[in-house]
């Protein structure tokens, strides 16, 4: 299968657009077409564990890879010492109409997992069909919890490295922890002080330089990207929408080829658009809903049309979701203006110069036949949290509420009781403070530090404190380094020469 540009450039294999990234336009990769998977061939899924599903999925789309190699990277992403659930992605009923689709259970605990420990394989491999020498240096910005997610999948992976940018102030107590312990030779980690989109707008920024090439040339390397606007970050995250509605076929919870609904906590709009391509692919979806907290540009560019981001930046409980620039939704927006390049270049060219632009009504009654959009603040996090701890026992992270109490705006706006899976994207422990303050009040938590939090938290709610969340406490602070907005390429540098 051939990948294309967004922005209209490009035709490139699958091991291609993993290895680059982002395209030379500036664009994102997209695939040529979107296979079809019948619902003969998603009942068949429901008999097959994880694995075999990932294997079924990920060979639509790497044409250019062999089977075997699918399938010893499928091995070594989602073996048994890396996920402490066989299930890999599990699926819990919360009530009869709702459930909840656990992604964090892998080595970070959150959902970046799913992608970013199938991605360094695919990246390797990708370097050595195509001949590449240079050492595959990988660039992520992060919102807190991609960047773990790729240093541990990258660490010490013969003839790669992993840079990690993250807003100094913008991540969680234990999300910053994960990072700057990370051990290995091959990773850097350097706290930007700027808010997550001035990063992500960074790093972009280097992949558009020449001259910042030709530096990681003489060095004997080459960029390549792990956040999601890398294809190969996004086809695995569309494996596990397919094994939800599998589970639920399996479970007799659904009929194969009834509808369902997927409501996604969504900040860089990755894990929704995955959701998109497997409904492209066949997979019976209701709905998508699209959950965002206080910072609802995307709630708003479902409602109006139009994506501005002329607001004020602020800083949430579920900060992941702390995004302004949704660079993911340019996949979407390829599909909205039927994969006419050239629109979508004229729309990003004057989202950069005037910060917005607009779809116009067809085009948005054509999204909202597809997508609901809500959002939720602080306060309605902290009171779904103590709402689904209280009437279902079970432990949500801020993402996840925000996504719980978004499908209750939507079931009480629409009327629409179809079965729904909301997406968990991380563990109640990586956010431990906010969790505790939503299920006992403030007043439990203000005084305690991230890991008095956490035994708290695993006191009053009986939920295991994951083992990587209690070893944070004794691990070392390896990675100290900081840099303006504007220094990211000369912080990259120093950390390779260092």
């Amino acid at each position: 299968m051939s990948f294309f540009s967004t922005r209209g450039g490009s035709c490139v294999t699958a091991s291609q657009a993993i290895l680059r990234g982002l395209a030379q336009d500036g664009g994102l990769y997209v695939p040529a077409m979107f296979p079809s998977v019948s619902l003969q061939q998603i009942a068949e899924l429901s008999q097959m564990p994880y694995s075999r599903r990932a294997q079924e999925i990920l060979k639509l789309y790497l044409e250019d890879f062999s089977s075997s190699e699918i399938s010893q990277a499928v091995s070594a992403a989602y073996g048994e010492d890396r996920f402490d659930d066989p299930a890999i992605a599990p699926l819990k009923p919360l009530d009869e109409s709702t459930w909840v689709l656990e992604l964090f259970h892998g080595p970070t605990l959150a959902f970046k997992d799913m992608a970013l420990q199938l991605l360094p394989h695919l990246t390797v491999a990708s370097a050595r069909k195509n001949g590449e020498k240079r050492e595959v240096s990988i660039l992520v910005a992060t919102s807190g919890d991609t960047g773990k997610a790729a240093l541990e999948g990258f660490r010490d992976v013969p003839g790669t490295s992993c840079t990690v940018f993250y807003p100094q102030d913008g991540v969680s107590d234990v999300q910053r922890l994960q990072m700057v312990t990370t051990g290995g030779s091959n990773t850097h980690v350097i706290a930007v002080k700027g808010n997550f989109d001035d990063a992500q707008t960074g790093v972009k920024e280097l992949f558009g330089s020449e001259a910042f090439a030709a530096d990681m040339d003489r060095r004997g390397k080459v960029l390549s990207s792990a956040n999601s606007i890398n294809f190969g970050r996004l086809v695995p995250q569309v494996v596990y929408y397919f094994s939800a509605y599998a589970d639920l076929v399996a479970r007799g919870a659904v009929v194969c080829g009834d509808p369902v609904n997927f409501c996604v906590p969504t900040g860089n709009f990755g894990n929704i658009l995955a959701a998109y391509y497997a409904h492209q692919m066949g997979l019976p979806v209701g709905k998508l809903i699209c959950a965002s907290n206080r910072n609802n540009v995307l709630t708003d560019f479902f409602t109006s049309g139009t994506y501005s981001t002329h607001r004020v930046f602020f800083k949430t409980m579920s900060p992941s979701m702390d995004i302004l620039v949704s660079s993911n939704l340019e996949r979407l927006l390829f599909e909205a203006a039927d994969r006419d390049g050239a629109l979508v270049k004229a729309w990003m060219k004057t989202l950069k110069e005037c910060g917005s632009y607009s779809v116009g009504d067809q085009r948005r009654e054509w999204l909202e036949s597809l997508f609901w959009a809500g959002c939720a603040d602080d306060h309605a996090t902290l009171e779904e949290i103590s709402l689904r701890f209280r009437q279902d026992h079970y432990l949500m992270d801020t993402h996840t509420a925000v996504a719980s109490s978004v499908l209750r705006q939507y079931r009480l706006a629409a009327g629409d009781h179809t079965p729904c899976v909301v997406v968990s994207t991380a563990s109640p422990y990586k956010f431990s403070r906010d969790v505790l303050t939503g299920i006992a009040g403030p007043e439990r938590s203000a005084s305690l530090d991230a890991f008095s939090c956490s035994e708290e938290l695993e006191q009053l709610s009986g939920v295991p404190m994951p083992a990587q969340v209690r070893g944070l406490r004794n691990l070392p602070v390896r990675h100290r380094a900081e840099c303006e907005v504007g220094e990211m390429g000369e912080a990259v540098l120093h950390a390779f020469d260092s």
